[in-house]
């Protein structure tokens, strides 16, 4: 018996939302959200459209995955709806209504009807916006290491692919990279402490994606350090040198695309400006 919805070949109505990930729940993995939206969407009781075959499941497409132990404010996920069942639905009402079903620190914040296009949101995105907290460097340690990052021709390092180091060269993937003057502000929370510094990167998303971690390995490469080792929490300040950063919280501001050769964002947030500084307005806005 199939479950209450429709199949690929009826007629489908396609919602596309954006929504936070923040918190504790940026210890979850990708695979967990997906499993927790399409529990959601059915304590919603909406009309889903299935896949096909054996095992049918709700048709949902993601935005390009986020790191697992990474926030973020811009998020996306692509529901097909029956639309024959569909044609009461306000898309407008839905955040209202999924927030509730959803685990504490996801928030769905717009939802919009969109057409299909070719492609998957996930290989329309070409870049991802980010700001980031570092510790274990003054402001100036890593203001040196950022300038010497973006002025090197080549950046090596080791990337881990599906259990397998590979190296690569870092530089062309990093678009934008800045120390901020700002005390480090990363999803809503600032750091009053004076121990941690504020940077706001672009990494590009294809050929393949740059993880924060990487971009990490990437200033040490510079800095004349090894290009890897774990960073996130694991050395003791005992046990790492003075002016090796490292990566103490990260959050993924915007995701970008591009159609007709015009670059924006999937779907903008309500009353948040698309200018540059719109990265900065919404960290100190989030809750």
């Amino acid at each position: 018996m199939r479950p209450c919805g429709s199949g690929r070949g009826e007629a489908e109505m396609r919602i596309r939302f954006r929504f936070a990930k923040l918190g504790k729940i940026r210890f979850t993995s990708q695979r967990d959200v997906a499993r927790m939206w399409e529990r959601a969407l059915r304590r919603a009781e909406l009309p889903l459209a299935y896949t096909e075959g054996f095992s049918p499941r709700p048709q949902l497409s993601f935005g390009l995955a986020l790191p697992t132990g990474c926030e973020s404010l811009a998020e996306y996920v692509d529901v097909a709806l029956d639309a024959t069942r569909a044609a009461g639905i306000e898309a407008a009402s839905l955040p209202a209504l999924l927030t509730p079903l959803l685990p504490e620190g996801i928030d769905v914040e717009v939802a919009v009807p969109v057409e299909k296009g070719p492609g998957s949101l996930q290989q329309l995105v070409t870049s991802c916006s980010w700001a980031m907290r570092f510790t274990g460097v003054s402001k100036e340690e890593l203001r040196h290491q950022v300038e010497s990052l973006l002025s090197a021709p080549s950046v090596p390092i080791v990337r881990e692919r599906k259990g397998r180091q590979e190296h690569d060269d870092l530089r062309p993937s990093v678009l934008v990279l800045a120390v901020s003057d700002d005390r480090a502000v990363v999803a809503g929370r600032r750091d009053d402490t004076g121990r941690s510094v504020g940077v706001v990167a672009e990494l590009a998303t294809q050929p393949r994606g740059v993880r924060p971690i990487e971009l990490v390995r990437g200033l040490i490469a510079v800095s004349g350090g090894p290009a890897f080792r774990p960073l996130e929490g694991q050395a003791a300040d005992g046990d790492r040198p003075v002016g090796i950063p490292v990566l103490d919280r990260a959050c993924r501001t915007q995701q970008w695309i591009e159609r007709d050769g015009i670059r924006e964002e999937p779907l903008q947030p309500r009353g948040i400006p698309t200018e540059t500084h719109r990265a900065v307005h919404a960290l100190e806005h989030a809750s």
